[in-house]
């Protein structure tokens, strides 16, 4: 009886143990940033993929902190498989080992990608594009640059730019004068660094940050400010869908990469290759454009994209006619936990 009543009880142990590995072979949870870019990975790869595969999709959101996954690396405690992180922050998160190096023969060829998109540990959702925006409604002299931003005189009233140095010190050094070609070399230096925030203090006390991407619509909608830097498909977004009469201005535009990564010691690393292998084949590349109007990264997928999504990607033809710069990753991995600070710091002034 007690050998039976043993054995009942390991079994019991061991199906539970089945139980639980098989619930986490069949759940791929996944972090992004919310807002409309999530609801059109759910429609264009979440659910097809879940009702390919049979997998359970978890969602996550975050506001792009990688200091919450170092957290959840740092104590072993990674409840996600996929996280979706900037450019910005890839490649210091691979050299901190906080992202797991990729085996791009688990997911494409790397060769297929647009330059820049497919990196040691994050791999390209889309291409997107920093942009200025503003309500004619509101401002009746149209803009024709995103460098417009510093313009007080000819635009007087608050604008609002995201809470973070990238993107901000690039264009404060253009207003400057500095060649989109010239700008990350002069910006590796102390001098530039000072440049930039001296270009910033002129219109500080102008200024209304925003942290997440749905804020600029919002920040618009409400009339807070009379124009807004913002990711192109947010703005975008509320143009098509919240019928809002906004603008987009393309001019001096910064051409950015969405990435997704797998943090270190993800507790379903197979299940999550099977995703990046499935979002990354260019027919499904292309259908975020359909959602929201980012670009694919796949360099074959241009013809899959819907005929209609096309003129409204930030790197359509038309869009790349006047000054645009490509963001420098590299740059941003070697100095951008300094820029931070001293943005940070800045702030505090």
């Amino acid at each position: 009886m007690k050998y039976l009543r043993k054995h009942l009880i390991a079994l019991a142990a061991a199906t539970a143990c089945m139980t639980v590995g098989h619930a986490f072979a069949d759940e791929l949870s996944i972090m992004a940033s919310g807002g409309a870019w999530q609801d059109a990975q759910r429609k264009a790869w979440f659910e097809p993929f879940s009702n390919e595969t049979g997998a359970k999709i978890l969602e996550q959101e975050y506001l792009g902190d990688l200091g919450k996954v170092k957290a959840m690396v740092e104590t072993g405690n990674v409840p996600i498989d996929l996280v979706t992180v900037e450019t910005a922050t890839v490649l210091q998160g691979c050299d901190a080992g906080i992202l797991e190096r990729l085996d791009y023969s688990k997911i494409a060829p790397r060769d297929k990608f647009i330059q820049g998109s497919a990196l040691d540990c994050g791999v390209g959702l889309d291409a997107y594009g920093d942009i200025l925006a503003y309500d004619p409604t509101v401002l009746k002299e149209a803009p024709t640059s995103v460098l417009d931003l510093f313009d007080t005189t000819k635009f007087p009233g608050k604008r609002a730019m995201r809470k973070f140095p990238a993107q901000n010190l690039e264009w404060a050094l253009m207003a400057d004068g500095v060649a989109p070609a010239d700008v990350y070399k002069v910006l590796a230096t102390p001098e530039g660094v000072d440049r930039a925030f001296k270009k910033l203090d002129t219109i500080k006390k102008d200024i209304v940050w925003w942290d997440a991407g749905a804020q600029p619509a919002q920040l618009l909608a409400s009339k807070e400010v009379v124009m807004t830097t913002a990711w192109n498909g947010r703005i975008q977004n509320a143009i098509d869908n919240d019928k809002k009469p906004f603008k987009i201005i393309w001019n001096n535009q910064i051409l950015e990469y969405d990435m997704i990564s797998i943090p270190k010691g993800a507790r379903n690393p197979e299940l999550a290759y099977k995703y990046l292998a499935y979002i990354s084949k260019p027919e499904n590349n292309a259908k975020l454009a359909s959602y929201i109007t980012y670009g694919p990264v796949r360099t074959d997928a241009a013809s899959f994209v819907a005929a209609d999504a096309l003129p409204k990607l930030p790197n359509a033809p038309d869009h790349l006619k006047g000054a645009y710069l490509v963001a420098d990753t590299e740059f941003w991995g070697d100095y951008g936990e300094d820029l931070v600070k001293r943005f940070n710091a800045w702030l505090a002034q």
